[in-house]
């Protein structure tokens, strides 16, 4: 199934994201979070692109169609371009439909230090447009609710963020986030251009200190005070801070919900413990959520 078919049929739709495991482990470590987290039914699971291409890339297709044809989950699989040719492009499209993956987020990369690495895609948008010429999947794209580094302010990113739809995203999933005004601005900003794809709200559980400076560093997201202050309360142990990490991302998607917004998608680091947690305290008000008559999409 196509995920922009699951927006249409949910008022909610949640789903996870795992990461393929370093090059140099085997790919059954991924095996036992995949057995942890497929009975909770998300409607999807997304894949994490393997950096640097190659074999790693090979986990990413792998656990994709693990998901699919396993566990019959819809995978969405993680595509960049930034370093790729339209021939690596359109040979990774065939390989992932010969495995039934039918969703592909599209993805620009990161920059490459040197230049000379740089295939024929400077956008994700380029990427999203290359695809549908060739190929039937459905795009995915991704948006950040405190603006991407490369763009001077928030108003100039939406404003780019409306060429990946133009060129045929049918939904947006979000950069992780810490504070919910930000994404209710960002919703505002993207109405007002003419965004009206579902938007999913990235929520990833912080559970040691460490982690938050690393989260904040890489994806120039703040994390609030309140938050740090838990986390800082809780160090000495490990389960309570972990556990103050997830009610604080659990009272994040319960006023998200409120708010009625598309979906959650949880970031879940591969740690089951986390996924389940998080699941288990909101299943219930996703079940009430989706039992209403379907409106938008």
């Amino acid at each position: 199934m196509y995920i922009r078919d699951i927006f249409k049929k949910k008022n909610f739709v949640f789903s996870f994201e795992i990461f393929p495991p370093k090059p140099t482990s085997s790919i059954n470590t991924i095996y036992k979070t995949l057995e942890a987290l497929s009975d909770l039914r998300p409607d999807y699971i997304s894949v994490t692109y393997g950096a640097g291409g190659g074999s790693n890339y090979n986990k990413t297709k792998e656990i994709s169609s693990l998901i699919k044809n396993k566990y019959g989950i819809e995978a969405l699989a993680h595509l960049t371009c930034i370093s790729s040719t339209k021939e690596d492009i359109r040979r990774t499209l065939e390989e992932l439909k010969e495995e039934g993956i039918k969703n592909i987020l599209a993805l620009r990369g990161d920059i490459p230090v040197d230049e000379a690495v740089r295939g024929d895609f400077k956008y994700a948008s380029d990427l999203a447009e290359y695809i549908m010429s060739i190929h039937k999947f459905d795009l995915g794209g991704t948006c950040y609710p405190e603006g991407h580094y490369s763009c001077k302010n928030l108003e100039e990113d939406v404003k780019n963020l409306k060429y990946k739809i133009d060129a045929g995203v049918t939904h947006l999933t979000s950069q992780l986030f810490f504070d919910n005004n930000l994404f209710y601005n960002f919703l505002d900003l993207a109405a007002k251009y003419n965004i009206n794809v579902p938007i999913q709200a990235g929520i990833m559980p912080i559970t040691n200190l460490k982690q938050a400076e690393k989260v904040s560093g890489l994806s120039g997201s703040k994390v609030p005070e309140k938050l740090l202050n838990a986390l800082e309360k809780f160090q000495d142990d490990k389960d309570a801070m972990a556990d103050a990490g997830i009610a604080y991302a659990t009272e994040q998607i319960v006023e998200l919900m409120a708010a009625g917004i598309d979906g959650v998608h949880l970031y879940t680091m591969n740690n089951p413990y986390v996924a389940r947690k998080t699941h288990d305290n909101i299943i219930s008000m996703i079940h009430a959520i989706n039992r209403k008559p379907k409106t938008r999409y």
